[in-house]
């Protein structure tokens, strides 16, 4: 049985105050890479504990990868206030630069989930990364209109059946991209992957370890 990851603690401070986080590091070996994940709408129950937020922190753990993940300004015990996607993006700039900072030689991922992976676009458009993985991202919504695209490793997974973010619309932002990113459609999966996240989290890994 392989070991839990270990839990470091690291202060996160973004441009509204300190972010509540959690730093997860694989057990008994240094990190290859690291990673920033982004969790789903903060006024509709999004927390840095939601489940598939949580599957892709262990997706880049199984990858041998540090993972970050924190709550969005005004969420649970983040200082600030919910800014409609605005201080969100700075958020996770701010969270991008810490990695960087404590992992200044390790290849630095970007993930996120629904409204946080639409976070992850906007952030990752203004901040190279050297990966990122965007699931059930609600774009049209909270990142339409971007400018330029990120030219990085990018693995956009959608499920066809998402009540929330339409697979219709997921597909169309998609064709409208440059040749980069690789598209997953998850046949019979919702918004929250419920009974299908250890396939996700298989999914992610596999990519992660082929993109690294």
């Amino acid at each position: 049985m392989s070991k839990p990851p270990g839990r470091e603690a690291l202060e996160l401070r973004g441009p509204a105050g300190l972010l509540e986080s959690v730093l997860e590091v694989p057990a008994g070996t240094p990190p290859v890479g690291a990673a920033v994940v982004l969790h789903p709408h903060p006024q509709h129950g999004g927390t840095l504990h939601n489940k598939v937020a949580h599957t892709l922190a262990r997706a880049f753990l199984s990858a041998g990868f540090a993972a970050l993940r924190f709550n969005f300004r005004g969420t649970e015990g983040s200082e600030g206030q919910f800014d409609h996607g605005v201080g969100e993006r700075d958020d996770a700039l701010a969270a991008l630069e810490r990695m960087r900072g404590r992992y200044p030689d390790l290849p630095l991922w970007l993930a996120g989930f629904s409204f946080g992976a639409a976070m992850g676009v906007k952030a990752a458009v203004e901040q190279a990364v050297d990966g990122l993985v965007s699931v059930a991202p609600a774009i049209s919504r909270f990142a339409d209109g971007l400018g330029s695209e990120p030219g990085c490793p990018w693995l956009v997974v959608q499920g066809d059946e998402d009540e929330l973010v339409d697979v219709e619309e997921t597909i169309d932002w998609f064709n409208a991209l440059g040749p980069g990113p690789e598209l997953l459609v998850m046949r019979g999966a919702e918004h929250f992957f419920h009974g299908r996240l250890a396939e996700l989290r298989s999914a992610v890994t596999e990519f992660i370890v082929r993109e690294r």
